[in-house]
């Protein structure tokens, strides 16, 4: 079946599907990652709404996450996704999660996952009155305010025009994150490789990537210097492409093993 959503193929080998976050799209979210393509098979994927994929109303993590399982395919691919692109790739992976190679994250929306810490309830606290008002405020000024409490690095001008300021309105009604709730035991018990990085910037989203990792039996890793803004960041690939190398390569074992 062919997927629903643009999805931009570049370079070859081992294919990699990248769910970006709210606000920017694929090809500015994981600019940084293109040059992978000489060793990858990178593919870009707009979510709903983004680029050219048809939008699909309200974001929602829940509706998205069966568009990325199928864009997997069926001889399976790696799976990296960022902020609200991350809680998708989780919902997306529990779907399916024989068609997934490795499982790599940075900083997920899904707060709740570590709620009772006393910094992850105050956000999400402002979050839920964030969205509440949101009516009674312009795109720009709730944008300004969303970005500050994730800790996101880009620039915000002026004035909004163009993709930014679609962004920023689907922003606006997009589904809060810290409503998903993954299914964690499904993951755990899954047996692809997992990653869950943060960028050192934030109480909120160390504790969160703390407690995902925790719930999922992942790898931790941290890559500083873009605040939130983390496949950016310089050190970011240098992270992601050892983790998916050294999945492929178990990957490699496992088919040995299994045709012994």
């Amino acid at each position: 079946m062919r997927s629903q959503l643009q999805t931009i193929e570049r370079g070859c080998g081992p294919r990699v599907v990248f769910v970006h976050g709210s606000v920017a799209g694929a090809e500015l979210t994981w600019r940084a990652q293109i040059p992978l393509s000489a060793r990858w098979r990178v593919a870009l994927a707009n979510r709903p709404g983004f680029g050219a994929s048809p939008s699909a109303g309200r974001g929602d993590f829940e509706l998205e996450a069966p568009l990325f399982a199928q864009l997997l395919g069926e001889d399976g691919a790696h799976l990296v996704g960022h902020s609200y692109g991350a809680v998708i790739a989780l919902c997306a992976a529990a779907l399916r999660p024989g068609a997934v190679r490795s499982l790599a994250i940075s900083e997920p929306g899904c707060l709740a996952a570590a709620a009772g810490v006393e910094a992850v309830d105050r956000q999400i606290e402002n979050g839920r009155l964030l969205y509440a008002n949101a009516a009674s405020l312009e795109p720009r000024e709730f944008l300004l305010a969303f970005r500050g409490g994730a800790g996101v690095t880009r620039d915000t001008p002026p004035e909004l025009e163009g993709e930014l300021l679609e962004g920023a309105r689907r922003l606006m009604r997009e589904r809060p994150p810290w409503e998903a709730e993954p299914d964690w035991a499904a993951l755990r018990a899954a047996p692809f490789p997992k990653l869950v990085v943060s960028g050192r910037h934030s109480e909120v989203f160390e504790a969160v990537c703390d407690a995902v990792a925790a719930r999922i039996d992942a790898e931790r890793a941290t890559v500083a210097g873009r605040g939130h803004t983390i496949p950016a960041a310089a050190g970011y690939n240098a992270v992601l492409e050892p983790f998916l190398a050294n999945a492929e390569r178990a990957a490699a074992r496992r088919r040995e093993a299994a045709s012994a």
